[in-house]
């Protein structure tokens, strides 16, 4: 939705009086013509049409549409109502492909001014992340924040050479994808970096692949050079072996050698990311109304909602309305940094920002729009079209991907690979990589060993992807973020069968599937002996329910023990059928006695994907 649209959702022909309610089967004079969104509660229909939901009810009842006041109706059945009243509509993304090309474009690329770059350090903890950082802005975190001086917004400046460049100080690559996942980019240029002396380690690789899905530009800092045991040569042979082929080695990807401590090679490193940007020629119009990406957010005691913004074109200024998500305000004040107030941000620059009615969400664009009223029409048009998503939300499964690579929509098979050993990885790995289709490929975004995490299921989430599990099961929470972001995981025990099922894929010859359904899931709290030779196991059931009779997972640190069945149920002395969440029970399985505490039963069925 643009900026002009938002003046007003319903545009009208002829603006006539208003009229007064007209029975719900009376047709008054075709005069005007709505214009309206996608889908709408029937309140909001009646108010457009100056009828009442009763009314509006009614007429939906006459079409055999049974719809409650809050109901929430889409374009076709509201036009329905609208034909009986005689009211012409148009949907809103017709009207905006039926406006005809301002001419503005000439002048918008007359307007457009370079803007500093914004740049993300990632790399494993412990390698000199937060160190270089503090290097290169010449000021300590903690005396900043302990002094008083400034407030850390999460964000940064500085100039070098005469020119700017910005740093985002997030937490890590999780931030940098969680961002990412919600549909913003706010990254131009991705900084690795890499200790001489450790070399690659396991968050190393993910900050590669997540910087990698992202489609930014790499630059390798080589850190604590000035350590005895550093070795330069092995971190770059190690890039290679993950597709970072440094320049010096005919690659394109530029490495650095620095020390964060002694700054030997920051000078060099900021030149190489004003090379990148200047490669990049980023550019925006400072003359627009601003757009940008929340970076984070918080809740002041004295203050209110803040916001650390990024703004990414057009100019940000005190007094302007604004709306991020479905937080909507109008700009208090803007602080700098430095904790300087300023007046307005231009483009490529980070700001703390004062005025929202509620806290957004990191990754949520922000819009500058024309009033109070505008910005409360597209709050409420986001909270139905995310509701209207919401009900209509579907996974982004292998069938989906079949029919998107039938249809040419898709090109690329984004995989996420979690297995139980190092060794399985790269076994599925190097399966998977000799599949080739002329229609579409496979690109594995990152691979790993352990549990199914929350992190995975971002990536996936950021990177229209799927998640293979291979003998691994889940974190709980990484089973609900999926749930939420619609991102399928699918699991296996027999290795032929993900690569025949990937390969299907791939060919479009995808057979209907069962997919793993979790219904319960209990934590061994105590192992208690049993009948014979058996073992009971002293369970709280801590989500779902477990049912005897119910297929069960055994996981222990992550990994699949066995799969067995439940044989036996009892609360204190009583045997029952079912145990809900809460609840503590013994638990006998089939053919498994060597329980330990700690140990996760994950109950699971098998339900048909279509």
């Amino acid at each position: 939705m643009t900026t002009n649209e938002l003046d007003s959702p319903v545009e009208t022909e002829a603006k006539p009086a208003r009229a007064a309610r007209r029975p719900a089967g009376e047709r008054k004079p075709v005069n005007r013509v709505l214009v309206m969104p996608q889908t709408l509660s029937v309140k909001q229909l009646a108010e457009l049409i100056d009828q009442t939901p009763i009314d509006v009810i009614k007429q939906l009842m006459r079409h055999g549409i049974m719809a409650g006041v809050n109901q929430i109706v889409d374009y076709q059945v509201a036009s329905l109502v609208t034909t009986a009243a005689g009211i012409r509509t148009k949907l809103a993304d017709e009207t905006k492909a039926a406006a005809p090309a301002k001419a503005a474009a000439p002048a918008d690329t007359a307007n457009l001014v370079t803007r500093p770059p914004v740049v993300t350090v990632m790399g494993h903890v412990d390698h000199g992340k937060t160190t270089l950082l503090d290097t290169i802005r010449k000021t300590k975190v903690a005396s900043r924040e302990v002094g008083g001086i400034t407030q850390h917004i999460g964000a940064y400046q500085v100039e070098y050479l005469g020119k700017k460049i910005t740093f985002l100080d997030t937490p890590g690559h999780e931030a940098f994808t969680a961002i990412r996942s919600r549909g913003a980019k706010c990254t131009d240029i991705a900084v690795l970096v890499v200790a001489a002396n450790d070399g690659i380690m396991p968050q190393t690789v993910e900050a590669i692949n997540h910087a990698k899905a992202a489609g930014v530009p790499i630059i390798v800092a080589i850190n604590k050079m000035d350590l005895p045991d550093a070795n330069p040569d092995r971190v770059k042979l190690q890039l290679s072996e993950h597709n970072l082929v440094i320049e010096e080695w005919g690659g394109e990807v530029i490495a650095v050698p620095v020390s964060a401590r002694s700054g030997e090679g920051i000078d060099t490193l900021l030149q190489n990311i004003q090379v990148v940007s200047e490669v990049a020629d980023l550019k925006a119009d400072p003359t627009k109304p601003a757009s940008g990406v929340i970076i984070e957010a918080k809740l002041d005691r004295k203050r209110g909602p803040t916001s650390t913004v990024l703004v990414q074109s057009g100019t940000l200024r005190v007094g302007d309305h604004i709306v991020a998500g479905t937080a909507w305000g109008r700009v208090k004040a803007i602080a700098n940094e430095r904790g300087q107030a300023i007046k307005e941000v231009a483009p490529g620059d980070p700001a703390e920002v004062l005025g929202f009615s509620e806290l957004p969400e990191a990754g949520d664009v922000l819009t500058v729009v024309p009033n109070e009223r505008a910005s409360r029409l597209l709050v409420a048009e986001r909270e139905r079209s995310k509701t209207a998503q919401q009900t209509q939300a579907r996974a982004l499964t292998l069938d989906e991907v079949v029919k998107q690579i039938d249809a040419g929509d898709v090109k690329e098979l984004n995989l996420v690979l979690k297995a139980d050993v190092q060794g399985s990885v790269e076994a599925i790995r190097q399966s998977l990589d000799k599949l080739a289709d002329a229609e579409a490929t496979v690109r594995i975004l990152h691979a790993g060993s352990g549990a199914v995490t929350e992190l995975d299921v971002l990536l996936a989430s950021a990177s229209s992807g799927i998640i293979i599990a291979f003998n691994v099961g889940s974190e709980p929470s990484a089973e609900r973020t999926a749930s939420r972001a619609g991102v399928e995981i699918r699991k296996y025990n027999i290795i032929y069968q993900l690569i025949e099922d990937v390969e299907r894929a791939l060919h479009g010859m995808l057979e209907p599937i069962y997919t793993d359904v979790l219904t319960g899931r209990a934590e061994v709290r105590e192992v208690f002996p049993g009948r014979g030779n058996a073992k009971i196991a002293g369970c709280r059931v801590l989500e779902g329910r477990l049912v005897r009779g119910a297929t069960v997972r055994i996981m222990r640190g992550g990994k699949v023990m066995q799969e067995s069945s439940i044989t036996g149920l009892r609360h204190f002395r009583d045997e029952v059928t079912q145990i809900n969440t809460g609840l503590e029970c013994g638990v006998a399985l089939q053919d498994f006695n060597d329980f330990q505490v700690g140990d996760l039963l994950e109950v699971h069925r098998q339900e048909r994907a279509r």
